[in-house]
């Protein structure tokens, strides 16, 4: 894969568009190391500094997949069984029930569960956790009976009743969330400190965490808030300082640089600069379609500041594996079947191609989720790459 690969006029355009965003950040690697970096735009729209390469985001749910192979370094290891209850490891879990409504008062219906959670279903999204954002009863919840924000980072906010029993379906919310209490469950540590001892330290990820650092802090990209006319604002956010719980569904910042040499250790069988992060035949299970016949569906935007409606190739089926959604058809940009990857609310993008051995990341920091400028920026991005590259 020896072609020059340019894509800085994408990101110009997305950036000039009308709409068009704010600020962005684009990577694209091979297993060899990156083979594009690129930043347009500013960093927030009331302030002058520009965009740059080493800029960091809320990562939101591109943590996701972190988590997700911490956990599976457990698997290999012997201190986590899929299959067990997940309330072996995290006790809170077991007390959880199931809403089937609301009473004519507007107290919740609760019942128990048919069976318990596994550590399995919280992987797969089917342990039957919404987020309020995506699911109305939720949404409700948070607005009739103060059900904490998830980005609230604590506890409470995890204590969510069940929207359904476990496996009954895909849905996707606050299951990583709780792997994450899983795996500090089993390590007596931090979800922070394993993280950094487990797979960013291998991988030479430097400015990746749960908190910011003075140095982080000062390169940080603004959030952005699009109104309903399309027009952007700067707003003031922050995921909670010291925050009680390290969320492992979303908590992370990060640079996108640090982002592609965790993609990169996907793409190598497990390898990272400095280390082995996975076996390459965990890597090979992991990236198989675990969620059987039940399918990915469309995230309906329940919360019209937060997201929109969203879905990657809609009319396509899609999975998901131990760790991220796989199209189960070749999508319209060119990725292939059974390639990985997934996104983060601010409007984060990322894939991972292990076939092709190719993985790229759009970053973006725009409410609601689903923003057509950025979105439309990223497919445009990952339709360059393959008919750059591989044609």
């Amino acid at each position: 894969m020896n072609k020059i690969f340019n894509t800085d006029d994408v990101l110009s355009q997305s950036v000039s568009a009308a709409p068009g965003v704010p600020g962005v950040v684009a990577m694209l690697t091979d297993r060899n190391g990156n083979l594009y970096e690129g930043a347009a735009g500013l960093r927030r729209l009331d302030r002058p500094e520009p965009m740059t390469t080493d800029s960091v985001f809320a990562l939101f749910s591109t943590t996701k997949a972190i988590t997700s192979t911490a956990a599976l370094q457990l698997v290999e290891e012997g201190k986590l069984d899929l299959d067990a209850p997940a309330a072996q490891y995290a006790p809170e879990i077991g007390q959880l029930q199931v809403i089937d409504g609301f009473e004519p008062n507007g107290e919740p219906r609760l019942r128990a569960p048919k069976r318990q959670i596994t550590a399995k279903d919280l992987l797969l999204h089917r342990a039957g956790f919404g987020y309020d954002f995506f699911n109305e009863t939720y949404k409700r919840l948070a607005q009739e009976k103060d059900q904490p924000s998830i980005i609230t980072a604590s506890k409470a906010a995890l204590m969510s009743p069940l929207l359904f029993d476990p496996g009954e379906k895909w849905e996707y919310g606050s299951n990583i969330d709780w792997l994450g209490q899983v795996i500090e469950g089993i390590s007596g540590e931090r979800l922070g400190e394993v993280f950094q001892k487990r797979i960013f330290a291998p991988l030479g990820m430097t400015e990746t965490g749960f908190e910011l650092t003075d140095a982080m802090r000062a390169r940080l990209a603004g959030m952005h808030q699009r109104g309903e006319d399309g027009v952007l604002e700067a707003i003031d956010f922050e995921l909670p300082g010291d925050p009680e719980v390290h969320m492992g569904g979303h908590g992370l910042y990060g640079t996108v640089g640090d982002y592609m040499r965790f993609i990169r250790m996907w793409l190598n069988d497990g390898r990272g600069e400095h280390g082995q992060v996975l076996r390459p035949e965990t890597m090979a299970m992991a990236e198989q379609n675990h969620l059987g016949d039940l399918k990915v569906t469309m995230l309906p935007g329940v919360i019209p500041t937060l997201s929109n409606d969203a879905e990657f190739f809609p009319g396509q089926s899609k999975s998901w594996s131990y760790g991220f959604m796989v199209n189960d058809e070749e999508a319209p940009t060119g990725r292939p079947a059974g390639a990985l990857g997934w996104a983060g609310l601010a409007n984060l993008f990322y894939w991972i191609d292990r076939k092709n051995g190719l993985g790229g990341f759009w970053a973006t920091q725009i409410l609601p989720f689903g923003d057509p400028a950025s979105f439309g920026g990223y497919l445009s991005f990952e339709e360059k790459a393959y008919s750059s590259l591989l044609e």
